[in-house]
């Protein structure tokens, strides 16, 4: 798996279904076949990103 926003490969595991990027700091997830973008805030909440990366059919 590579991260959609970086391209990398330096994915680390953090929970079943879970990743962590470690070069642009960004949690990704797996559900249903479809990766979920998060960002960290700095009150440990997480705030999708999806918009950003997929756009929708209509």
């Amino acid at each position: 798996m590579k991260c959609p926003n970086c391209n990398g490969k330096n994915l680390g595991r953090i929970g079943n279904e879970q990743y962590y990027c470690w070069n642009c700091c960004l949690e990704l997830s797996v559900e249903k076949g479809i990766v979920n973008v998060h960002q960290i805030e700095e009150d440990g909440s997480l705030s999708s990103l999806n918009d950003l990366f997929y756009q929708s059919g209509s």
